[in-house]
């Protein structure tokens, strides 16, 4: 910018790179559109799967977007952005990653049209903005109730979230596992249900087959007991939950101790043995058979609670003496003296079992437990890990599903009902703003034309078809994807909690109109488009 003297002002630093305008808009829309492409295989029971090596050469293998998005070594602010959405969706109902990816790809693409049209970025937004609230509107109007003793459908939801991922031969019996583990953690409110999916733990162990997993209504620890004198199993256990370690306590200040007999320093260790002593008979005094200990338990008290037949684990992570505490009704206690018998949670076994070669503790057949785990087997690792994210997308599912009493028919039935209808709404919108409703609507509408596509087969001809039918009141018609045939999702089983749909709407709708509303990219040099500057695409 020129001044008096002729002179151009440098406001930012050397090397900085600046994209403006439409370059910027169509850099952001490409990024978006990536995105979108390395997720669109994976959607629905056709989806392929995802081979993702670190620079390590660790390998992850899923067809999970949310997985996909974690791992991949993201570098353009945009994609950041798209990666947030997924995580989003993960974190708040657990499923549908993938759609809400596809969602924010396809609303950008729809506005590159818009934008060539001559539309103003703000237009575009605002009309993003009112579809997405008029979809809400919608998919709450074409949702059905679900009831917490609804096990059926409670099942089927969990079915079309494992449905194409690798645990199908086993699908029964992780949906059983799913369905109990939920019911059992749910609590009963003034609103309905509510489910804290921290209460139910998912220990994962290699061997066996995925159909050897079961819960266990109480914890699953990864520990040992920390003496071989101790017993292996305790029945009728009752449990002492300590948050403070079983160790003669440090100075405060670096000091040091002059003994100057044999006498003196037999003194200092009968010391030392009387308060462990003194520590175990406290325990044994309130009537604790067993001790979980967050922090450490001394050599010396080890052998004084294994002459008394006490069970001990020490070193238990935070979470999991939080759900001991729910499981078994203990209270963490963080002084030993401060123990009571009424601190002690109860369990009917506890012990230490040998599964695939390691050791582990498990504390079962609590009376009415609101935390329980599940122990998740399979053939590899790589088997256990994809599996295990299939469970805890099905645990969610449930939850969402209990907690809202509401369910959609899945197989883009009810994406291609809702382009439809919002279609028709923007025939009622005046202005431009109607022309990115349409787009809205057509991003919609993608979703279900992705899953045919994985399906193998022909995009357009299925599209028709699900319109006339849709046409016909069949607002429950979608893709089987196995037959290629439309049929009704609700009585096929096919369905998926309401909040998996609002969410990918409103997160994708938000991310896009976000996107959509940046003119001016300001990156620096080793930063925001990465080394080699804006031109150039980075890699994903």
């Amino acid at each position: 910018m020129p001044n008096g003297s002729n002179r151009p002002i440098f406001i930012l630093s050397e090397g900085t790179r600046r994209q403006k305008g439409r370059d910027a808009q169509n850099l952001n829309i490409t990024a978006a559109k990536i995105m979108g492409d390395a997720v669109r295989s994976t959607l629905g029971p056709k989806g392929m799967d995802k081979m993702l090596v670190d620079s390590l050469g660790d390998i992850v293998i899923t067809n999970d977007g949310a997985t996909i998005l974690d791992e991949m070594d993201i570098e353009h602010p945009a994609a950041k952005m798209i990666a947030e959405v997924a995580e989003t969706q993960e974190e708040e109902v657990g499923d549908g990653t993938t759609t809400a990816v596809i969602l924010v790809s396809e609303l950008l693409e729809e506005a590159e049209e818009l934008l060539d049209q001559g539309i103003h970025p703000t237009i575009i937004a605002s009309g993003f903005s009112v579809a997405a609230a008029k979809a809400v509107e919608i998919l709450r109007d074409l949702s059905e109730d679900i009831g917490f003793d609804d096990e059926d459908n409670l099942k089927q939801v969990a079915k079309t979230s494992m449905t194409g991922k690798k645990v199908e031969s086993n699908i029964d019996i992780l949906t059983d596992l799913a369905v109990k583990a939920v019911k059992q953690v749910a609590e009963k409110t003034e609103e309905g249900y509510s489910v804290d999916l921290d209460n139910i733990g998912i220990e994962k162990q290699e061997g066996g087959s995925t159909g050897d997993s079961f819960m266990v209504e109480g914890v699953i620890l990864d520990k040992e007991r920390v003496h071989p004198g101790m017993p292996k199993r305790i029945e009728e256990a009752k449990i002492a939950l300590l948050d403070s370690a079983m160790e003669i306590k440090k100075t405060e200040s670096d000091s040091e101790i002059r003994v100057s007999s044999p006498e003196e320093l037999q003194k200092f260790i009968d010391q030392e043995e009387t308060e462990f002593k003194e520590m175990v008979k406290k325990i044994e005094d309130v009537g604790a058979n067993v001790v979980i200990c967050q922090k450490g338990i001394d050599d010396i008290a080890q052998h004084f609670l294994s002459k008394k037949g006490i069970f001990a684990i020490r070193r238990a992570k935070k979470s999991d003496m939080e759900k001991l505490a729910q499981a078994t009704g203990g209270k963490i206690v963080t002084n030993i003296e401060d123990l009571s018998p009424t601190d002690l949670g109860k369990a009917g076994v506890v012990e230490e079992r040998k599964i695939s070669g390691e050791d582990m503790t498990f504390i079962e057949q609590c009376e009415n437990p609101k935390a329980i785990s599940v122990l998740f087997r399979g053939g590899t690792e790589h088997i256990v890990d994809e599996a295990e994210r299939s469970l805890h997308d099905a645990i969610s599912v449930i939850a969402k599903s209990i907690e809202s009493g509401k369910i959609v028919a899945g197989g883009g039935a009810t994406e291609i009902e809702l382009s439809m209808r919002l279609s028709d709404y923007a025939d009622s919108i005046r202005g431009k703003e109607a022309l990115a409703v349409r787009g809205f609507a057509n991003a919609v509408e993608s979703i279900a034309r992705s899953l045919a596509e994985n399906a193998g087969l022909d995009t357009i001809d299925t599209i028709v078809e699900l319109r006339s039918k849709h046409e016909k009141d069949g607002v429950s018609f979608g893709l089987d994807a196995y037959t290629g045939e439309l049929k009704d999702m609700m009585k096929e089983g096919v369905i998926e909690p309401l909040l998996v749909k609002t969410q990918a709407v409103s997160s994708g709708s938000e991310a896009a109109v976000m996107i959509l509303r940046i003119d001016d990219v300001i990156a620096a040099k080793e930063g925001g488009f990465g080394r080699e500057g804006p031109e150039e695409m980075p890699e994903y």
